[in-house]
């Protein structure tokens, strides 16, 4: 999952880095290697904002030859499906820990960033979901 950023040269010099779908981040690097990690950062705190708030997050949308497609590791867009889908549905945590045979705790790891969880156990989760995992090599 990319998501489209735009580099702005800064007056300052640099470049501030803004994402058309996800608002909320903003950020700016000196270089363009910079400005590259730095919205590598500041996209995955602006989800943990979303995860943190319930709130659905938007998928990526399509990228344009002037956008700078910035990645988010595997296991946090299966979370990101996860939690959408979660509220597509309006199952809570408590829910979903029922149909998985387990504890709403567990379900609070499984959904929480910062949490390493396997790719397995989000697949499950998905698919208690009604839904299934699919990973693609592009």
């Amino acid at each position: 999952m990319k998501y489209p950023a735009t580099f702005t040269p800064a007056i300052e010099g640099g470049f501030v880095v803004t994402f058309r779908d996800i608002p909320e981040a903003i950020t700016q690097g000196d270089t363009e290697e910079e400005a590259t990690s730095m919205a590598e950062d500041v996209l995955l705190s602006s989800m943990e904002v979303y995860f943190d708030e319930k709130r659905a997050i938007p998928a990526p949308s399509a990228l344009s030859p002037d956008d700078h497609p910035i990645g988010i590791p595997a296991s946090v867009a299966a979370k990101v499906l996860l939690l959408n889908e979660m509220l597509a549905q309006n199952v809570t945590a408590s829910e979903l820990a029922r149909r998985m045979g387990t504890r709403p705790q567990d379900i609070n790891r499984i959904i929480d960033l910062k949490h390493a969880t396997k790719i397995d156990t989000l697949a499950n989760a998905i698919a208690a979901m009604g839904k299934s995992l699919e990973i693609l090599a592009v």
